[in-house]
């Protein structure tokens, strides 16, 4: 499969290091350009056609891959002689891919996915566009995005927009698989934007644009700070160790209880309130590099208080109050199911046995088949037994804290493999295991 690389970034926030001398993707990152750690996860991928948009002092790329025999691929390029936006070049580029899909990512980008994995998911879907989405230390501020269930893109969440409602954090990194149909849509060289003129067209045309969400390591190296941050990601092997050809390490974590207060069956969004420790421990997770994912029964649901729809905005409260504080979940999974029948409001289409409720192990082996997740490296934190035994049922480690239904009168009779008052104990203690 190719790749094309937008390249052509004049990197105006990079002007300390750059002075002008030098194209934003060939800024030195630990000692190379960037441009060139994009080349060689590429090919480690094997992405060995290669096509480069280069504008601003272009040459300087030129000079330094020529036809990239030296860094054992093939390199073609477009030059822009004006800016064309994200899109522009498209005209250009349908007289240089195969048909097909093609990988397509902005040139400050700094990543270590699995893009074969990423590549599966676009064609079982069958998509005309598949976007990596996941979530950032800063959704208030970020361009969202808005999944459905099946995670076909409903719609763009703009910055700008006033969100006076609770939302998903779910951004665009900058890098997508592409049908090469979508050339088509670019009959001559304008300024374009991909996102506004031509993905969101085809959103509201209800096609198949998709997003890919994964915790793997994708960053906008956009600004020194950032440039800074990925040279300590990268010294701590947080950026390999991402990536998802590897075993994940994952701390899962009960909901109700655990990351919110207990206050017995929430299904209003008003009655949702975090842990005082909820931020930081969920920060201590998103700084250790280990994933953290929420595994909760929501029976309010087959109970018939509530539908599917208000667990979701409840969970999008948890993802916006997280994310004002800059910290985030890697991913939610709850069972609506309860498999006792007899309340005279229940919904019976929820009211059945399932696999997903804990302590099944449903929802944890989802979430490790999603992620390659080693789950005898894994913990599961919650406050009752049916947390510690879905654990043990899943070989997990467990941590069991007593802020939920368990501290109501400290009994439990489960065996866990810590015991510890709140989720950031218990956090902290598994993170200096």
């Amino acid at each position: 499969m190719q790749a094309v690389i937008m390249a052509g970034g004049k990197g105006t926030r990079l002007a300390a290091l750059t002075k002008d001398e030098v194209p934003k993707p060939m800024v030195a990152v630990a000692g190379k350009p960037l441009l060139l750690w994009q080349v060689e996860r590429l090919k480690e991928n094997g992405f060995m056609e290669l096509i480069l948009v280069i504008g601003h002092l272009g040459e300087k790329i030129r000079e330094y891959f020529g036809n990239g025999e030296a860094f054992g691929v093939h390199i073609r390029y477009v030059e822009e002689k004006t800016p064309l936006g994200t899109a522009g070049s498209f005209y250009y580029l349908r007289d240089l891919l195969a048909d097909g899909p093609f990988l397509m990512l902005s040139g400050d980008l700094f990543f270590d996915i699995d893009l074969n994995r990423m590549v599966r998911f676009h064609e079982e879907h069958h998509a005309a566009a598949t976007l990596f989405v996941h979530p950032n230390g800063h959704p208030f501020d970020s361009d969202l995005l808005v999944l459905d269930e099946t995670e076909r893109i409903k719609k763009f969440d703009s910055k700008h927009n006033v969100r006076d409602y609770w939302y998903d954090n779910c951004v665009n990194a900058g890098l997508m698989v592409l049908d090469k149909s979508i050339c088509k849509r670019v009959p001559k060289p304008v300024k374009l934007s991909l996102e506004n003129d031509i993905l969101n067209g085809m959103i509201e045309a209800k096609e198949a644009v998709y997003g890919y969400r994964s915790p793997e390591y994708v960053k906008d190296v956009g600004t020194v700070d950032r440039i800074q941050q990925a040279l300590s990601d990268l010294e701590r092997g947080v950026i390999s160790e991402k990536c998802l050809k590897n075993r994940q390490k994952c701390i899962f974590l009960d909901r109700d209880g655990t990351i919110n207060r207990f206050r017995g069956l929430i299904y209003k969004e008003e009655d949702f309130e975090l842990e005082s420790c909820a931020v930081e421990a969920v920060r201590r997770i998103n700084e250790s590099g280990r994933l953290g994912i929420v595994v909760t029964n929501q029976p309010s649901v087959a109970r018939g208080l509530c539908a599917i729809s208000d667990i979701e905005t409840i969970h999008r409260k948890m993802a916006s109050l997280l994310g004002r504080e800059g910290v985030y979940l890697d991913d939610v999974l709850f069972c609506p199911h309860h498999p006792d029948k007899g309340y005279p409001e229940e919904n019976p289409a929820y009211k059945i046995p399932c696999e997903c409720r804990k302590p099944k192990t449903g929802m944890i082996q989802k979430a490790a088949e999603r992620y390659h997740i080693d789950l005898a490296e894994s913990w599961i934190i919650g406050d009752t037994t049916t947390d510690i035994q879905a654990g043990i049922n899943a070989g997990l480690k467990t941590a069991l804290v007593l802020t939920g239904e368990a501290g109501q009168d400290k009994k439990y009779d489960g065996k866990p493999d810590l015991v510890c008052r709140d989720l950031l104990e218990a956090v902290e203690k598994i993170l200096a295991m």
